[in-house]
């Protein structure tokens, strides 16, 4: 199995260029990076977990920059997004940023994208909360007709391209319905979310892990009633807290990448952690 990790990359924690550094050299395969562009202070969404928002999340790095740092110290780390929240970006700009981050890693991009919960944030960025999944559909959509071999125009609900030359494309060929980078759609499992990542994605980032035994079966249904190849899709827990059974029962359904958690800390307290996960690797 695969091991990679996420974490909240801020202004006080390690720097992306280290931690990238230390990643390759111990022998993870990944690093993912949330996104928050900003956290409304009076704000009325509950954070998911429960209790107080913990400080990192207004103070995370801009994870495309952030990667970009880490794509140019490592040659064979694979980069990610553990969310991008796709709703809260102008397309053709974010089309752009994936596809030079993908081709100057040559390939190594997953884009991790997701609906966000934080309906303030959203708000702020112009989203509506009740058409966010279809504006990101859309969106997707319209991204990946920019990232498209032929200049190919989009007309969509949300939004529209004219049939543009848009270099560079990206590093990672096309498949099946898929056009651009890797691409993992992360959210709670349901018909609706298992319908789109069965349309224009390559598989599914589900938080945390649990209940992928009942799961599964039914996104591997969605996926086959879409004709996609049954070989083809691709299933990473995501944010997990390790431990050996934990694992084990990943690779028992048939997984082959997971993505740990690390604290959003100090060089010292991440290194020490990574130490840690090594038993994992």
């Amino acid at each position: 199995m695969r091991i990679a990790v996420t974490i909240f990359l801020t202004d006080e924690t390690v720097t992306p260029v280290r931690l990238a550094r230390e990643l390759e050299q111990r022998g993870y395969s990944g690093l993912y990076l949330p996104e928050h562009t900003h956290i409304p202070v009076d704000r009325t969404t509950p954070y998911p977990a429960g209790g107080d928002l913990p400080r990192e999340y207004g103070r995370t790095l801009d994870p495309f920059v952030a990667l970009g740092q880490a794509a140019a110290v490592t040659e064979r780390l694979t980069l990610g997004t553990g969310i991008t929240l796709v709703a809260q970006h102008d397309p053709i700009a974010l089309a752009k940023q994936i596809a030079t981050l993908d081709h100057l890693s040559e390939g190594r991009f997953t884009l991790g994208l997701g609906y966000g919960w934080n309906v303030e944030e959203a708000a702020d960025h112009g989203v509506t909360w009740r058409a966010r999944r279809e504006l990101v559909r859309d969106r997707m959509r319209l991204m990946q007709a920019l990232w498209a071999e032929q200049p190919t125009a989009y007309d969509g609900e949300f939004g529209a391209v004219r049939a543009s030359h848009a270099h560079p494309k990206p590093a990672q060929r096309p498949r099946g319905p898929v056009t651009g980078p890797r691409t993992l759609v992360g959210g709670a499992a349901g018909p609706k979310l298992f319908a789109h990542i069965a349309e224009y994605a390559d598989g599914w980032l589900p938080i945390g892990g649990r209940g992928l035994t009942e799961s599964l079966p039914v996104l591997h249904t969605a996926w086959a009633d879409a004709g996609r190849d049954p070989a083809a899709l691709q299933v990473v827990p995501y944010a997990v807290l390790p431990t050996p059974g934990k694992l084990a029962h990943y690779t028992e359904l048939g997984i082959d990448e997971a993505v740990l958690q690390l604290p959003s800390a100090g060089e010292k307290e991440v290194l020490g952690m990574l130490d840690e996960y090594a038993r994992f690797l």
